[in-house]
C-alpha cells in the first residue's frame, strides 16, 4: 500500500530535530564522498534492494539521501525520489537506535526538500509502518495502490 501526505500542511519539525540534537545525533544530507560508505551501511543493515535505491538517490542533484550519524557512525537514512519522481524512500534506522525520534526526523527532512522542490503531495511507497506515518504527517492510504509501483518486481 501507498500512503500520500500534504507537504503544504506539513506539522512542525522542530521537536523531531530538538529530540535528534539533545541526543548528540546529527542529521543532513548525505554527500557524494559518502556514496560508498552510506550505500554499504544500507546494504549490510537492510537490503540489497534499498541499496540500489540509494544509489539512485546519489545521482540526484542536490543529493536525496539524508543520514543520521551519532559518534560518527551512520544510525538512520531515508530518501526521496529514488524508485520514482516524487515518492519518499527508502528509509530505516538502525535496529539498536530505534524509538528514538530518528526516523521521525529523517522522514521530516525529505518531505521538507521535496516540498522545498515544488512538490504539493509526496507519496510513500510501499508502507511498511502505515500508523506512524499517519500519526507524524498525517499520511492517507491511497486505495487500491498495492503493490503500485513496485508491481512485476525481480
Amino acid at each position: 500500500m501507498d500512503m500520500l501526505v500534504k507537504l503544504y500542511a506539513l506539522p512542525d519539525s522542530r521537536p523531531a530535530y530538538d529530540r535528534l540534537l539533545k541526543a548528540g545525533i546529527v542529521m543532513r544530507r548525505a554527500l557524494a564522498p559518502e556514496k560508498h560508505e552510506v550505500v554499504a551501511w544500507v546494504r549490510e543493515t537492510f537490503s540489497e534492494a534499498w541499496a540500489s535505491e540509494t544509489e539512485v538517490a546519489f545521482s540526484r542533484l542536490p543529493v536525496s539521501c539524508f543520514i543520521a550519524i551519532q559518534q560518527k557512525k551512520i544510525v538512520g537514512f531515508a530518501c526521496h525520489d529514488a524508485a520514482c519522481r516524487n515518492f519518499f524512500g527508502p528509509t530505516g534506522v538502525a535496529p539498536k537506535a530505534q524509538q528514538g525520534g530518528i526516523g521521525k526526523a529523517l522522514l521530516f527532512a525529505c518531505l521538507e526538500d521535496m516540498k522545498h522542490q515544488g512538490f504539493g503531495y509526496a507519496i510513500i511507497g510501499g508502507v511498511g509502518p502505515a500508523e506512524f506515518y499517519a500519526k507524524a504527517v498525517g499520511a492517507v492510504a491511497i486505495e487500491g495502490s498495492a503493490p503500485g509501483i513496485y508491481r512485476g518486481l525481480l
